[in-house]
């Protein structure tokens, strides 16, 4: 029971200490934070970030790594329950919206930054994204087979950069805003095929 609770604490404390990271990060980037901003922000002191990550370094990497895998899983568990593929895609594309909604932080450190991660780390973070890249790809080849897959690889990363967008965004009502990212990544991505056809 006290292990339990203590493992509990720690993943808590650790969590904190990302979501600073992702805040801080943002707004001045990865080299204009210091440890002790980083604990100060999280509430401890600066050194106890070593209990949890070997360096600053780490930090980066937890907070783009672990974003990574969470796209990926989210993407292969929609690509696994939904069979047809428009419902899958719309799926996608919701799961995305969200993310992006709801990350704003991690989407621009990950935009800004990718490249101060240690190579092995910057290595995982695009195997990780290719593959997330390649279930978009099959869900969409099985709606339009016509399409070259060169015009696939143009335009998906247009259209994640387009729902990557919200960190730039005004606010607005969130409902609105899902519906219109929505619907103009499903118009970037099919066009015309896209659209109900006329009666």
């Amino acid at each position: 029971m006290v292990q339990t609770w203590r493992a509990t604490a720690k993943a808590e404390r650790r969590e904190r200490y990302l979501a600073a990271a992702a805040q801080l990060f943002a707004a001045r980037g990865f080299h204009g934070v210091s440890v002790e901003e980083l604990g100060a922000a999280a509430g401890v002191s600066g050194p106890a970030l070593y209990k949890h990550f070997a360096s600053k370094e780490a930090v980066l990497a937890a907070l783009l790594v672990e974003a990574s895998e969470r796209l990926l899983a989210g993407a292969t568990a929609v690509v696994e329950q939904e069979s047809e593929p428009r419902r899958a895609l719309d799926e996608l594309i919701a799961f995305h919206v969200d993310f992006a909604l709801s990350e704003p932080d991690v989407i621009r450190v990950q935009d800004r930054d990718l490249a101060s991660l240690p190579e092995e780390d910057n290595r995982r973070v695009r195997a990780l994204q290719r593959r997330y890249i390649e279930l978009w790809t099959q869900v969409a080849r099985r709606i339009d087979g016509h399409v070259p897959p060169p015009v696939w690889a143009v335009r998906l990363p247009a259209v994640f950069g387009l729902l990557n967008a919200t960190p730039h965004l005004p606010k607005g009502r969130p409902d609105d805003v899902r519906a219109v990212l929505a619907g103009m990544a499903r118009d970037a991505l099919l066009g015309a095929a896209a659209r109900p056809a006329s009666r």
